[in-house]
């Protein structure tokens, strides 16, 4: 069989990875920049600047996968719940299951007569009743529900990575300048984010480095000055 010229036309939208992914990198990337320019604002010492990131990145990446874990998997719960419900339903009363059905075509543009002929041939096979009926009422399909343990595993990575990528120049220098270092390899990922999310979206490569850098630069400010005012309150 031809490969139909429309086959590649659209992305995946549905799965939850790349969102995943980038929430956790950004999420990552973000939080770990705050905590280290906010010690190193209050003066603390490289080796308390190391140790803090370090403890910032496994507690943000394991909250962060089990955050997302629990969300998935409460969705799938709830999905799945509905799911028994409209099975139910379509077991004990499938003619006005197919009324329904009918009703819903006859709003997408359908004559009475083809929406009705449509509802019966679909309500046919049990299985691909409840895929549609689905589809139609929830607004999911029960073949396409996102993976609890991918998405988690996608989020812990993902959060690791991008805590890392400013915490790496406190391991290879203490030099008083090496915070500059850090925040430019902060600025750096936050805009290689901007601009991958960009290209995956389809959208402004320019809008999106611009977006996350002025995110993450004006927050980074914020708690730096943050920390110079706690630092000469709080002795580290």
């Amino acid at each position: 069989m031809a490969t139909h010229r429309y086959d590649d036309h659209h992305r995946d939208v549905h799965g939850s990875g790349l969102r995943a992914a980038v929430f956790g990198a950004s999420d990552g990337l973000v939080s770990n920049v705050l905590l280290i320019v906010g010690l190193a604002g209050a003066d603390a010492s490289a080796g308390m600047i190391r140790t803090a990131g370090v403890a910032g990145l496994l507690a943000g990446a394991i909250s962060m996968a089990a955050g997302e874990y629990v969300s998935v998997r409460a969705q799938n719960d709830l999905v799945a719940g509905e799911l028994e419900k409209e099975r139910q339903a379509l077991a004990d009363d499938p003619e006005e299951e197919t009324e329904e059905l009918a009703e819903v075509y006859v709003e997408r543009g359908m004559s009475p007569e083809q929406a009705r002929e449509m509802a019966l041939l679909v309500m046919q096979n049990p299985d691909v009743a409840l895929e549609v009926h689905a589809r139609e009422e929830l607004g999911v399909s029960p073949n396409d529900l996102a993976s609890p343990g991918t998405a988690a595993v996608w989020s812990f990575v993902a959060f690791a990575i991008g805590a890392l990528v400013p915490l790496v120049p406190w391991f290879c220098s203490s030099a008083a300048g090496v915070i500059w270092v850090s925040v430019a390899a902060g600025v750096t990922a936050a805009a290689t984010i901007g601009a991958t999310l960009a290209v995956a979206t389809g959208r402004s490569i320019f809008r999106g480095v611009l977006r996350h850098v002025g995110i993450a630069s004006t927050a980074a400010m914020t708690i730096h000055f943050v920390g110079v005012w706690l630092g000469s309150v709080v002795q580290l």
